[in-house]
């Protein structure tokens, strides 16, 4: 599977139903990345492996690749002086299943991207 395909797919894929819940009424096409890291860590872990960095400071989701490289397809959410550092390395479970991500319906708002993504591949 190619990188640049995935990211395509998951951008085409992005939408007020994918973001986090908290900011959907804030989504707009103008900046389809606003509340989706959470679920697009998850997919380009689950196409990709590595590992889930985030944030605390902006409650951020990235990836760190096998290979060391990092990929975020979603920091155009943020203004660009938006400091972002690595506070902390992320299960899958955690962001799936922990107290805060059941509020977030994250695992189901994951399910849905993964769903899109899946039948654009189909295509």
């Amino acid at each position: 599977m190619d990188i640049k395909h995935v990211e395509k797919a998951i951008k085409q894929s992005w939408d007020k139903d994918t973001c986090y819940p908290k900011l959907a009424d804030q989504w707009t096409a103008e900046n389809p990345a606003l509340g989706q890291c959470a679920v697009t860590a998850l997919i380009i872990q689950h196409y990709f492996n590595g590992e889930i960095l985030y944030c605390e400071h902006t409650n951020h989701y990235w990836n760190k690749l096998p290979d060391g490289k990092k990929i975020d397809l979603t920091k155009m959410q943020f203004a660009k002086d938006t400091k972002i550092c690595q506070d902390k390395i992320k299960s899958r479970d955690e962001i799936l299943n922990s107290q805060s991500a059941i509020q977030a319906k994250t695992a189901q708002r994951y399910q849905l991207l993964k769903q899109r993504i899946e039948q654009k591949f189909q295509k």
